[in-house]
């Protein structure tokens, strides 16, 4: 599964774009494809630059930086998670920009509009020209026929049109807005930066630029800051928090804080509940690097079986790797990661990851551990099967191809030819973020769609394509 998107903004700092610029580079994990940033300058007005591939090959440049001052900007890295998938074009790479009657505003938006397809042919029915594939425009469109007085107001009024998950960080000339969805399904947090604000999509990002954290944005809530401060508001009609639960098992970074809780100590917790509900006898805990190491930690100290860095990721792999000839695409997940053969020989290895999606790269790992010399090898997920695609902003395969919709556990450890594979129950993970009683089944207290097949918010526009729901009988 690929990450959603980042987003970051600064207000009332000189050069605003330079610390959005950092911000961007402490997200790249949620988004490592293009990303892009709009700043203000009350002298030279709207700027903005975007670029495909990493924060550090693009906006580390003075001569792109100097295209952007201002004390006031925006900045997004993105997967393609909706719009034309794998083969983006420039204008689909976010934040987006339109001038409106009165003046200009820039949006930057994580997450996924279900009703998207709805909203544009509604929208290009009555005149609207679309600039871009990407579900995040029509926003900026609704906010065009909004008949309301001000920039934000019109954005409260196009977002009450919009369905799905969303983060969102906007600016015009003076403001810096942040909203999140009623369900407060994406992260989005407040930190203080000197004499001004920042939003970001995770505490990382403040750490980077020495900000200090304030609060996260309440799901629901809007707020608008300017040089007098911040001004919140809630103005979408108030319903149960269900935060996606995978921010915690993955997508965020382990030096992230959510919901209060550190996100490094949840997977560790993630890694005992896994211990105690799924034991075996082994040698060595290994972790698939870099995700499952937390999680591998909290295994081994649960069950006293020793941790050990039994495979090796090289840190200078990128996405951008030149693979010339079909030789070397065969070698796959052998340029990313190396077995420590003189500790994995004659062992029964335990390997803890985040999560098994396709069950692809598990078998090659599986392989090169077996190739290694050990004697037994038996995985450990730190999340449930992943039996549902994610409609909320995160890529994710069609359902079937999705192993856990199609095969049991132990069709799935089979498949992989494993010795053993467990998978934390949804009560287990729940319990690990805090939640002693388990999972609520009448009202979850999280998104966890990808698991158990329940959607908060229904994904109209992939229904009216023919994805079937669960029924009462699954």
């Amino acid at each position: 599964m690929k990450e959603e998107c980042g987003i970051f903004g600064v207000i009332g700092l000189k050069d605003a774009a330079n610390f959005v610029a950092l911000g961007l580079h402490a997200l790249q994990h949620r988004g490592q494809e293009a990303g892009g940033i709009v700043a203000h300058d009350p002298e030279q007005g709207f700027n903005n630059a975007r670029r495909f591939g990493y924060v550090r090959d693009n906006f580390t440049s003075h001569k792109v930086m100097e295209t952007l001052p201002g004390p006031l900007a925006i900045g997004h890295v993105r997967y393609s998670t909706a719009g034309s998938k794998g083969q983006t074009s420039i204008r689909d790479v976010q934040p987006f920009f339109g001038e409106f009657s009165m003046g200009g505003a820039a949006i930057a938006h994580n997450g996924n509009i279900t009703n998207a397809d709805a909203l544009r042919r509604e929208l290009t029915d009555r005149g609207s020209i679309f600039q871009s594939s990407s579900d995040s425009e029509c926003i900026l469109h609704l906010m065009a026929r909004s008949l309301q007085r001000n920039i934000p107001e019109r954005m409260e009024d196009a977002l009450r049109r919009v369905e799905g998950a969303f983060s969102v960080v906007a600016m015009t000339r003076t403001k810096l807005i942040g909203v999140r969805d009623p369900l407060g399904v994406r992260p989005l947090v407040l930190g203080k930066l000197g004499d001004g604000y920042a939003l970001s999509s995770e505490t990382c990002a403040l750490d980077i630029v020495g900000a200090e954290f304030v609060r996260e944005i309440e799901p629901g809530e809007m707020v608008v800051i300017t040089d007098k401060g911040v001004d919140s508001s809630s103005p979408f009609r108030k319903r149960k928090s269900r935060f996606c639960i995978f921010e915690h098992v993955y997508f965020s970074r382990p030096d992230s804080i959510l919901g209060g809780r550190s996100v490094y100590e949840t997977r560790e917790a993630i890694g005992r509940e896994l211990a105690k509900e799924s034991p075996v006898e082994a040698d060595l805990v290994c972790p698939v690097p870099d995700s499952g190491t937390p999680a591998a930690i909290g295994y081994s100290l649960q069950s006293g079986i020793p941790y050990a860095m039994g495979i090796i990721r090289n840190q200078y792999m990128g996405r951008t790797f030149i693979e010339p000839t079909e030789q070397i695409r065969n070698m796959g997940v052998r340029l990313k990661l190396n077995v420590n053969r003189a500790l994995i020989k004659d062992k029964r290895v335990i390997l803890v990851d985040d999560s098994v999606v396709r069950g692809t790269t598990s078998r090659k790992i599986k392989e090169m551990i077996l190739d290694a010399g050990a004697k037994e090898v038996h995985f450990r997920i730190a999340s449930p099967p992943t039996a549902w695609p994610c409609f909320y902003g995160v890529d994710t395969p069609q359902r079937e191809k999705l192993l856990a919709a199609t095969m049991s556990e132990d069709e799935m450890r089979d498949h992989l030819q494993v010795d053993s594979l467990k998978f934390i129950s949804l009560d287990g993970l729940y319990r690990a973020v805090g939640e002693t009683n388990g999972r609520d089944p009448k009202s979850p207290q999280y998104c966890d769609a990808c698991f158990s097949g329940e959607y908060p918010v229904e994904p109209a526009d992939m229904i009216q394509k023919g994805f079937q729901m669960k029924t009462a009988a699954e």
